[in-house]
């Protein structure tokens, strides 16, 4: 029997790791590491610290596999991402066939929360469930939104209010029904622009967590420039983004 680990690692800081994803990793045989390439290494570098920091003298070895890429912009996007988590879950089944022996576990350290728009535990459930020798967990992480709003001093939600979680995708079809905050992530194309004049604020963050961390906030009229242009430089400077933001309608959250 092999075994598989999905370990929420949280969203930049290494102090975000809870104990139970040090005992998860300090029990692995081999760690799991997806190459982004040369542009996102950092998030790599970021899983090697962890190990060094947290598993005292627990050497697991690090096996890595190449992540393949969705096609960008196709007309078909739930297409796109089907045959994206295919090439994954191929990737994922030489790992585990060629990098793992009988008797081994091996974790998959995931960024932020396995749970949050990651398609880790879809693609894990689809091999288990081929698979007679394979079991797998789940060990839960910070998130990026639990990152982002303890960065910027707020609740998710206002009192007694629901809040949505959602993509730019979804958002740009319009502001969900019956929600005064919503919390946006995978957003490429800078969706809140839509929503200026409309008297929101947002709570803006990239990098949260880590050295690099932006964080801006206020009257989304007033600074959604100021994002954008944020956004567009540190894309350059780093070669990469990983932001998220919150939306509020009914005026600023005391912080």
């Amino acid at each position: 029997m092999k075994e598989l680990l999905l370990v929420g690692i949280g969203a930049g800081d290494p102090d975000y790791i809870t104990q139970q994803a040090i005992k998860a990793l300090r029990r692995s045989d081999v760690i799991f590491l997806m190459d982004k390439g040369p542009a996102k290494h950092k998030l790599n570098a970021l899983r090697r610290e962890i190990c060094e920091r947290f598993l005292d003298g627990h050497n697991p070895r690090f096996a890595e596999g190449q992540q393949p890429e969705r096609e960008r912009d196709a007309a078909d996007y739930r297409a796109s991402v089907d045959e994206l988590n295919r090439d994954k879950q191929a990737v994922f089944e030489q790992l585990i066939d060629e990098q793992m022996s009988d008797g081994e576990v091996a974790a998959f350290m995931v960024w932020g929360d396995p749970s949050l728009y990651d398609s880790s535990i879809r693609i894990i459930e689809s091999i288990a469930a081929a698979r007679s020798g394979l079991s797998y967990d789940v060990i839960p992480g910070i998130t990026s939104l639990q990152a982002l709003t303890a960065r910027h001093r707020i609740p998710l939600n206002q009192i007694g209010r629901a809040v949505e979680i959602t993509t730019g995708r979804l958002l740009a079809e319009g502001w969900p029904q019956g929600v005064d905050s919503v919390a946006v992530m995978l957003d490429a194309k800078d969706t809140y622009l839509r929503f200026v004049g409309q008297g929101l604020h947002i709570y803006w963050g990239a990098y949260v967590g880590t050295a690099d961390e932006i964080l801006i906030a206020g009257a989304l009229d007033e600074v959604a420039e100021r994002i954008a242009a944020t956004r567009t430089q540190a894309r350059e400077n780093n070669g990469w983004i990983m932001d998220s933001y919150l939306l509020r309608r009914g005026g600023a959250t005391e912080s």
